[in-house]
């Protein structure tokens, strides 16, 4: 008997006149515990429902994930917040006003009840809403899903579903394939819950940020990043 070959993931293709039909499809798959590798504005992502604690032991085991590390969550809109925080400190509203939808991740509060799976016991959740229209297009119908580079922890988060293919084909359900991803910097992570803080430089520059605080009677902790 022959050696069983490990079923590789299907791909489909992103086009924009048919995103309805994909994000049934996508909803569906995200409700049977699915793992799903989706295109954002740097890197692939991988995306379960961040509520389904089957789907999130499924995304720690492939993604290797190191102990500590919290699971950032991707939105399709503002309303999509509300069941993940437990208050929308003042900075908080400030930045979501000045760069989202955009390449801003913020730490919120954690939502009593939130899963150790998502926030590593932490008590906070790192949310994005992004501008990148093949996934705002998908997350303003499907909801909000988590989004850890889609590659094993260590290895270099791929910019195409080729890739994505190639390394975690045999781990994941669905590969959405919108093309080459921009690449380039991270989204800029910042913490909001006491001194506000950018825990990693990315694609918003920190002047920027604080002269938006500025702008508002907020400030950078003197020792951020």
């Amino acid at each position: 008997m022959g050696l069983m070959v490990p079923a590789m993931a299907t791909i489909e293709r992103y086009v924009a006149s048919t995103v309805p039909v994909l994000a049934e499809r996508v909803r569906r798959m995200l409700g049977e515990s699915g793992l799903i590798a989706l295109p954002t504005e740097s890197f692939y992502g991988l995306a379960v429902a961040p509520f389904d604690e089957q789907a999130l032991a499924r995304l720690w085991q492939v993604k290797g994930r190191l102990e500590g590390k919290p699971i950032l969550v991707l939105i399709g809109d503002r309303p999509q917040l509300e069941p993940f925080v437990r208050t929308i400190p003042p900075a908080a509203t400030v930045l979501m006003n000045a760069f989202w939808p955009g390449p801003l991740t913020i730490v919120f509060p954690a939502a009593v009840g939130l899963s150790d799976a998502v926030t590593a016991g932490t008590g906070s959740v790192g949310i994005r809403l992004s501008a990148w229209q093949p996934l705002a297009d998908l997350l303003r119908r499907v909801g909000p899903v988590t989004g850890t580079s889609a590659n094993r922890e260590g290895m270099t988060p791929p910019r195409r579903a080729e890739e994505v293919q190639h390394s975690l084909g045999d781990a994941v359900d669905l590969i959405i394939d919108a093309g080459p991803t921009p690449g380039g910097r991270p989204s800029t992570v910042i913490d909001v819950r006491g001194p506000i803080r950018i825990i990693r430089d990315g694609a918003i520059e920190r002047g920027a940020i604080a002269a938006q605080l500025a702008a508002h009677g907020l400030h950078l902790d003197a020792d951020s990043r």
